[in-house]
């Protein structure tokens, strides 16, 4: 798992963070045009996490549709090469959405299941992700400051290629066991089950709300450092300086925050979400962005180990997939596709505007917590 956390974050820090880059410096779209396509990649990401996903899982052993994904995102990012009309690289953003982010839940569905059957350290295995995403960070910083914005496509490509090199390495029993056809439902019949759990669809909205502010600074970070100066070999650096941070939290966060309720850990997550995006907008230099990429440990990392360690604790292992691709989909996909359009409108307004935007959707989270912290009681 950690091995397989580092590759995939590694490629996660390459995409995440500078492909709107890409796209705007190599392909020269503009920041609207390069949002309406990364959008409708999260649209698509939400749709197969959700959908696919699950749905897949029953057919195929965690371990061989890990590599299978691990080939077609590969086969599928090359494709970009030769591309560079609006249309074709929506198309192709779309296609490649469809595939590549379902490596995320897949390892995570992995963990939680080694986590029950192996009681592996979560925190521990899931800070080689954010070791993997600093190297990235750092990786692609250097290399762009070199070689321009056309060397974050072939990191990428060289990095997926790591990818299926990883998933191709020998799996524990519990990850290679075929689904047992017998006890499987629908994955429609799972989801609405889930759903129906109040105290469940609470913590999956909280997530929502929390994960999907990070929209702006996923997308527009990288050229909103530019716009204010930085050379993109401190942006690499700048960058990291959330990733270590997040290392540090996922390391220590089984001992810290392994007992803590999930409404504690929700409520910190969502009041240093408030804090950072108001503090990016009213003081929008270099040295301030640095100071509230700390943060990043709470906003995302303690949000993430928070809604994780809550289905770890509530659900039936039969479940885990389906809660995994609600969280994906609806989370990290479909809330930051939404929201990826709306800061994009904001940035060519003011770059500031994009942060402040997120504000909107961390204060109702902390009013959700506040108001329903007697259902969330893991």
């Amino acid at each position: 798992m950690s091995v397989q956390f580092f590759i995939f974050f590694f490629t996660w820090g390459v995409f995440l963070p500078y492909w709107t880059g890409y796209l705007t410096n190599v392909k020269d779209l503009s920041v609207a045009s390069a949002s309406v396509i990364m959008g409708a990649g999260m649209i698509a990401r939400a749709f197969s996490t959700l959908i696919l996903f699950p749905e897949l899982t029953k057919r195929y052993s965690i371990h061989l549709f890990l590599r299978m994904l691990a080939i077609g995102s590969l086969a599928t990012f090359v494709l970009y090469i030769p591309l560079s009309s609006f249309t074709m690289l929506l198309l192709i953003t779309i296609l490649f959405s469809l595939v590549y982010p379902n490596l995320l839940p897949a390892m995570e569905s992995s963990a939680s299941l080694l986590m029950q059957k192996d009681r592996i350290h979560y925190g521990r295995s899931r800070s080689f992700g954010s070791a993997g995403f600093m190297a990235a960070v750092l990786v692609i910083g250097f290399a762009t400051a070199r070689y321009g914005e056309q060397a974050i496509l072939w990191v990428m490509i060289g990095a997926l290629a790591f990818v299926v090199l990883a998933t191709a390495l020998k799996a524990p029993t519990a990850l290679i066991d075929k689904p047992k056809k017998e006890h499987q439902v629908s994955t429609w019949q799972l989801a609405k089950v889930l759903l129906q759990q109040k105290e469940f669809l609470i913590a999956l909205t909280i997530v929502i709300l929390i994960q999907g502010s990070h929209a702006s600074y996923n997308s527009y970070s990288f050229i909103y450092l530019q716009d204010i100066g930085v050379s993109n070999s401190w942006i690499g650096v700048i960058i990291n300086v959330a990733v270590l941070a997040e290392i540090v939290l996922f390391m220590l966060a089984d001992r810290i925050f392994g007992k803590s309720k999930v409404q504690t850990m929700f409520m910190i997550a969502a009041i240093g979400a408030t804090v950072r995006w108001i503090a990016i907008w009213l003081f929008p230099f270099a040295s301030v962005f640095v100071a509230t990429q700390v943060l990043h440990a709470i906003t995302f990392g303690l949000a993430h180990y928070a809604f994780i360690q809550f289905i770890a604790r509530t659900l039936h292992k039969s479940s885990i997939p389906t809660a995994q691709g609600l969280y994906a989909a609806f989370a990290m996909s479909l809330s930051s596709a939404l929201l990826t359009f709306m800061g994009g409108y904001l940035y060519d307004l003011q770059p500031g505007l994009a942060f402040l935007g997120m504000a909107v959707f961390s204060v109702p989270a902390i009013i959700l917590i506040l108001a329903q912290r007697s259902k969330l009681q893991a």
